[in-house]
């Protein structure tokens, strides 16, 4: 059961180490919706600090994720979100009464050669989505 108000929808991201793919979802959906949304994030092993590459390219569209801190994800944060997203191939077990969706990014074309770009087309990837579940949510920059 969800501990949002109906005004305010709940979305957790979820991924392996919550350093970089669902931070970069949290961070780009706070961006679209503001306060509209309440946004969290968390991972199945919690990485020791933010991937600083995933940081970087975020930043380059105006989202911020530097000051999140990697969280384990618990049953309880899984069962308090409105929508629980897995960003990528992180295996979340299935709780009862808790709705999940997957969210696989593309594969970067070949000739993105270095990691900066590569991360930057997962970024863009990532942001697309992100509009489309804002839309779905129908909710608006705070």
């Amino acid at each position: 059961m969800s501990t949002s108000s109906p005004q305010t929808p709940s979305v957790l991201f979820v991924c392996n180490t919550n350093g970089g793919k669902s931070q970069i979802a949290a961070a780009l959906l706070r961006q679209a919706a503001g306060d509209s949304i309440a946004v969290k994030s968390a991972g199945l092993i919690p990485a020791h600090h933010i991937n600083e590459l995933a940081a970087s390219v975020v930043e380059e569209v105006g989202a911020d994720m530097r000051a999140e801190v990697p969280t384990a994800l618990t049953e309880e944060v899984l069962r308090a979100a409105d929508r629980v997203v897995i960003v990528g191939e992180a295996q979340v077990p299935g709780l009862e009464g808790v709705v999940m969706e997957r969210w696989v990014p593309a594969e970067a074309p070949a000739e993105l050669s270095t990691e900066r770009e590569r991360m930057e087309f997962l970024r863009d990837d990532i942001a697309a989505r992100v509009a489309m579940l804002n839309d779905d949510l129908g909710t608006t920059s705070g």
